[in-house]
């Protein structure tokens, strides 16, 4: 019985020093000290001490254990590492590890997270959103846009030049308005609300493109010539990178540059032959500067010894004799200006590169440090911009229609798909501010933005589905009226560009994420390159013993969590928010458990076993999300108000993350691996649940009711009340419809029966005869009638109008043919 307890005391003291990740040293010491205790007792004796010296010594003494153990190691090591190709290396090394880094390795400071500055917009950057954003805005006719010009009005194109908008990135000192990403976020989230077309034109030069390019690694000469150009408007730029052969695949891009001798200008100069075929490319019907990425050879040595240089950008005048653009697609009746451009065999100076000749071949690294920064602003803003303005218009839909008698917002089936167009919204924003914050504090979170642009364009696809099932048939019927629409057309584009969602699910993010977060494997992966093997034993064994420590330490903590449910574990608020941070401690530390269980038994081969990857990389997406949800809430104050959408939200993504490591269990390759993990992070089974029905109740009732907390949901939103803003119109008939329900009561109470409510211009006639309401009163009924019935109504045309063709119209109408005919026919019946 003494035994059985000293194995126990050794257990429970390597359990104690693993959860708090305590040195080989301290661990060495703690254990001797427990066979010291034993062997004063008589329970310990000398065949235990020889064993513990056998490990322990060894172990500790560095020459001993790096010659007998490291090395050997380091060589098996280097013979099942997996392979990488140089694009994969050089978008592992792109941009830096953020908060994401600290969710992966199992153990969170949530103060550090709280201290993270909130992102806050400067006096000029508010004063641009309430000056020109909103005049462009009020100048813009989405239904013009997209419908009758499939294109931006002229005056549109020219208000965005003259005050900036392709500028938001460049700096002040060329001209442009240097920006936050956080300010820029808001402008493409305002535009987003009134027009897709706008934010997407608004949103490319602002992102990845020959502003950001030029800024980072141009020459002086390139920057001092078109940094200006591009501020005021002079030059529209576009980048093409994606080919018909390469989308997602950027790495392998057919397109191609030889350098070569050549005639520009009378003179015989060093330079490129180009040769491109691309697609998808926005703005290049209307560019006047192409941004290139295209493969690069030297055949004949002219810039250096290495014949294949790899991937390079240039800046390619459009007016380049040779250079094809002007052409457009028609991306699912969005028609933001995007198009393809192709050239064969365009010569241009060798000047061209972006960085000059210096930079040949160094593309590749340019675009994915640059990806990391503008993924993370432009699709996630527009999407959120989306999601937020659907949730406005639909809780103000659903507060006034009425079926049954009853606002359709106030049935179950409709609350169900109301909450989660609410709480995604309320994630999404967190979710977006968190990650342009992070670029304003000078990060380039390569990880962070993939996991941002994934899921807030996936969860824009949800809401606006889900708004469409609300509004029924209003949401169907295309007109200058309608305003879900568009964004139900264009959701797919978002899921499809910089990078497709399938490949940012199952690759990049998890794929990223392992080896850049990861505190050993990057290091192990260093180490374990190196040319001089007494430096590559040194740093492998630094970076293996540190390994092996944190996955003890993540054993234990995973298992003592998860047997509590994480309720010991650390939370930086004792209020309604506390298990949200427990639940995050208890799944930081299973995803830091299973990363090194999959990477230990796959291998090589996690490269190509994409469902577990994305499965592990849906566990940190959704700590990330979860984070952002809470410091958002602590930013504004931790308003009560809050409360159901922090919960909601919350709920939500920890109940996907269960899903999620539930599904890894199941489907690890290793069966008897995956049942016993299970059995460890779930001895309870799954004990986490969906947001409840009356979370979801809660949530819809902030989306239906004017108050703080919806005013936090909708900020940043075009919301001004004028003929051309739906959404304006939309709320302020919310308004008008809450103002005229009392006075509604008071005639149904004086006339002694349940009036209909519609009509509502004959209630306030009633309602004056009996004296019950005065004329101010009448005209708020009769104005909420007007109100209601814009928010009901659906747009209807005459025939003619829908022709795209108008010529065609002069023509027999099919239509009037088939009615003919059947009149025809009846008659003939009659007869």
């Amino acid at each position: 019985m003494s035994v059985f307890l000293v194995c126990v005391a050794l257990l429970v003291a390597t359990g104690i020093l693993a959860y708090h990740r305590a040195s080989l040293t301290l661990f060495t010491a703690a254990l001797a000290g427990v066979l010291l205790i034993g062997t004063f007792s008589d329970i310990v004796g000398f065949w235990s001490w020889l064993v513990f010296l056998i490990v322990a010594l060894p172990l500790n003494i560095a020459s001993v254990r790096q010659q007998h153990l490291t090395k050997p190691l380091l060589a098996l090591y280097r013979k099942i590492m997996p392979e990488m190709s140089t694009t994969e290396k050089e978008a592992i090394d792109a941009g830096t590890t953020w908060w994401e880094g600290d969710l992966f390795r199992g153990n969170p400071d949530w103060h550090k997270m709280h201290n993270f500055p909130q992102p806050r917009l400067s006096a000029e950057e508010q004063a641009f959103l309430d000056g020109p954003v909103e005049e462009l805005l009020a100048m813009t006719d989405d239904w013009h846009t997209t419908h009758e010009r499939a294109d931006l009005a002229p005056e549109v194109y020219q208000y965005l030049k003259d005050h900036g908008f392709f500028a938001m990135i460049i700096k002040k000192e060329y001209g442009g308005l240097e920006f936050s990403a956080y300010a820029q976020s808001c402008v493409l989230q305002k535009l987003t609300s009134k027009s897709m077309v706008l934010s997407s034109i608004v949103g490319v030069p602002n992102s990845l493109g020959p502003g950001e390019l030029l800024q980072h690694y141009g020459t002086d000469e390139q920057k001092n010539y078109y940094l200006p150009r591009l501020a005021k408007g002079i030059d529209v730029p576009c980048f093409a990178l994606t080919s018909p052969e390469a989308g997602s695949d950027a790495g392998a891009i057919p397109d191609v540059g030889i350098v070569c001798k050549g005639q520009w200008q009378g003179e015989e100069v060093l330079g490129l032959k180009l040769t491109w075929n691309k697609r998808y490319i926005t703005l290049a019907p209307i560019a006047t500067v192409l941004g290139l990425a295209f493969k690069l050879y030297d055949p004949d040595h002219l810039l250096s010894e290495e014949e294949d240089r790899g991937i390079t950008c240039a800046l390619i005048p459009a007016d380049t004799p040779g250079v094809k653009i002007g052409r457009r697609h028609f991306p699912l009746n969005v028609p933001f200006q995007n198009g393809p451009t192709q050239g064969e065999e365009v010569f241009v100076p060798i000047s061209y590169i972006i960085g000059g000749p210096e930079m040949a071949g160094q593309g590749w690294r340019m675009l994915v440090e640059c990806l990391s920064v503008g993924r993370a602003i432009t699709l996630p803003s527009n999407s959120t911009g989306g999601i937020k303005a659907a949730a406005l218009s639909t809780g103000a839909y659903a507060r006034i229609r009425r079926q049954f008698k009853l606002p359709v917002g106030k049935m179950e089936g409709v609350e169900e798909a109301m909450a989660r167009i609410g709480g995604y919204a309320y994630m999404a924003d967190a979710s977006t501010s968190m990650s342009v914050g992070a670029i304003d504090l000078g990060e380039k979170p390569s990880v962070v933005s993939a996991i941002t642009k994934y899921h807030m364009t996936e969860r824009m696809r949800t809401a606006i589905n889900d708004a469409m099932d609300v509004h029924g048939g209003k949401g169907i019927c295309m007109g200058p009226n309608n305003y879900l629409a568009r964004g139900y057309q264009g959701a797919p584009v978002a899921i499809t560009v910089e990078g497709a969602n399938i490949l940012t699910r199952n690759m990049i993010i998890y794929g990223q994420g392992a080896i850049r977060c990861h505190p050993y494997v990057l290091a192990e992966l260093q180490a374990a390159q190196l040319t001089d093997e007494g430096a590559a034993v040194t740093a492998f064994d630094k970076a293996l013993f540190g390994h092996i420590g944190f996955a003890i330490s993540n054993f234990f903590r995973t298992f003592w969590l998860s047997l509590t449910g994480g309720a010991f574990s650390h939370s930086p608020y004792n209020d309604d928010t506390a298990r949200y941070y427990k639940q995050m401690n208890r799944f930081s530390a299973a995803l830091a458990l299973m990363s090194d269980v999959a990477m230990g038994t796959l291998g090589g081969d996690l490269k190509r076993r994409e469902r577990i990857s994305a499965r592990l990389g849906d566990i940190l997406s959704m700590l990330y999300i979860t984070s952002s949800v809470l410091k958002r809430y602590q930013d504004e104050g931790r308003q009560v108000q809050d409360l159901p959408l922090v919960k909601w939200a919350c709920e939500d993504n920890m109940a996907k993350a269960q899903l999620a490591l539930t599904e890894l269990f199941d489907n690890f390759p290793n069966r008897v691996i995956g049942i016993v993990l299970k059995r460890i992070v779930f001895p309870f089974g799954r004990t986490l649940r969906k947001p409840s029905d009356m979370l979801d109740h809660q949530v819809s009732r902030i989306m239906m009711t004017p108050c703080e907390a919806r005013n936090r949901l909708g900020k940043h939103l075009y919301l001004t009340v004028e003929p051309g803003n739906q959404l304006g119109r939309v709320e302020q008939a919310l308004l008008d419809v809450l103002a005229a329900e009392p006075l509604f009561d008071k005639v149904s109470k004086a006339s002694g029966k349940r009036l209909p409510f519609f009509k509502l211009h004959e209630v306030a006639d009633i309602g004056l005869e009996l004296g019950v309401i005065n004329k101010q009163e009448a005209d708020k009924l009769r104005k909420a009638e007007d109100s209601r019935l814009f928010v009901i109504n659906v747009d209807d045309f005459e025939p003619d109008y829908l022709a795209a063709d108008k010529t065609l119209t002069q023509q027999p109408n099919g239509a009037e043919a088939l009615k003919a005919e059947s009149k025809k026919q009846t008659k003939t019946a009659a007869a």
